[in-house]
């Protein structure tokens, strides 16, 4: 069961490095379609920054949960994870009532099953 919740966070992981690649590098008509966004906004200055300041956090969180998965073991591997992903959770649900209810499925919903099976095992 380990190697599986090690899959599932580093699949976590590995969208969440996605999603900053998005936010920071895609041309302005992938990130519009991307986020439900229109093409006006996102050509805006500052909604560049604003996207691109989010990417970093994106990208940081994938960054760690690689990390913790290299670095920890055990009952501390196992905490940490599942507060990791509690944070997507929570981060995906406010996202979904403020931006674009595919957030739920996409990271929320993932990360609410990873936690589960965490807690679970």
């Amino acid at each position: 069961m380990f190697l599986f919740i090690t899959i599932l966070t580093s699949l976590i992981a590995i969208e969440h490095l996605g999603i900053m690649g998005l936010e920071m590098f895609a041309n302005d008509e992938t990130k519009a379609k991307a986020f439900d966004m229109p093409l006006d906004f996102v050509r805006l200055p500052n909604t560049k920054v604003a996207l691109a300041n989010q990417g970093i956090y994106n990208g940081m969180l994938g960054v760690l949960i690689i990390a913790v998965n290299c670095l920890l073991s055990g009952a501390a591997l196992k905490t940490v994870l599942a507060l990791l992903m509690l944070y997507i959770f929570i981060v995906a649900l406010y996202g979904t009532f403020t931006a674009t209810k595919k957030i739920f499925f996409l990271q929320g919903l993932p990360a609410l099953i990873t936690l589960l099976i965490i807690l679970i095992f």
